[in-house]
């Protein structure tokens, strides 16, 4: 039994190093030599190969690892859809009327205005059409009496960013203020905004802005003892001087 064993290794050896001689990668030989790729290499190591086959093997294997990457980059594409759809299975929908007005109010908190006026300024048109609707149904003022303002670059074509905006919004063309045309610069830009940056104005909204506040310090409210503690212990950061401005 043991001979007929050895028999066989040496049949199977032979037809590696055939194999090998023919130009076959390592997994090429083993679909037809039933033995570890350790064995193999140790049996073929001494087999040379010509600079076609080597280019072929090297080819292959390129386009292995190229395979194996966009297979990488699909399965985790996969994943984040998959992600992403039970996320979205977690949110009812329509939001209740609280869970809207609050949503809307912490946009506003990041992104909205310090100033008297009601404003909130972004490039996103999903973030600034639910300012909108928010806008409506929070204070019962339509898109209609709102202002609004592009800030684009000067190869952009102001005219059709407004139609496109206004025809999302349901502001009129009318309402848009004086755009802002960023000067022309050579740097690089990473993103593309092609539907420029918009401010959205609600005029006489002092009032609102006060409102607004007040249903962010509610949802504070619980970190908010947290908060005044902290700053009293780092009280000596907000006592730091300012910086002097050398530049006459």
């Amino acid at each position: 039994m043991i001979g007929g064993m050895i028999k066989d290794y040496t049949k199977s050896k032979f037809k590696a190093i055939q194999l090998r001689r023919r130009g076959l990668s390592y997994s090429e030989i083993k679909k037809e030599v039933n033995v570890a790729k350790s064995t193999l290499s140790l049996w073929l190591k001494h087999v040379l190969l010509k600079p076609e086959q080597r280019k072929r093997l090297y080819t292959k294997q390129i386009q292995l690892l190229s395979r194996g990457s966009q297979s990488q980059k699909e399965r985790r594409a996969r994943e984040v859809e998959n992600i992403i759809g039970n996320a979205e299975k977690e949110i009812r929908i329509p939001l209740p009327k609280e869970t809207f007005h609050l949503v809307g109010a912490a946009l506003y908190w990041a992104e909205g205005s310090k100033g008297k006026m009601f404003e909130i300024t972004n490039s996103d048109p999903h973030l600034i059409l639910f300012i909108v609707q928010w806008i409506k149904s929070a204070f019962k003022i339509s898109a209609q009496n709102l202002k609004a303002r592009l800030n684009i670059y000067p190869q952009q074509n102001e005219k059709e960013i407004k139609k496109f905006w206004s025809d999302l919004l349901g502001i009129p063309v009318e309402n848009f203020g004086k755009s802002y045309i960023k000067p022309l610069s050579k740097g690089y830009k990473k993103n593309n905004l092609y539907y420029g940056t918009i401010r959205i104005e609600v005029p006489k909204s002092v009032d609102i802005r006060y409102r607004v506040f007040g249903w962010i310090k509610a949802m504070l409210k619980d970190i908010e003892p947290n908060v005044k503690l902290t700053q009293r212990k780092w009280q000596s950061l907000i006592e730091t001087s300012r910086p002097v401005n050398l530049k006459h």
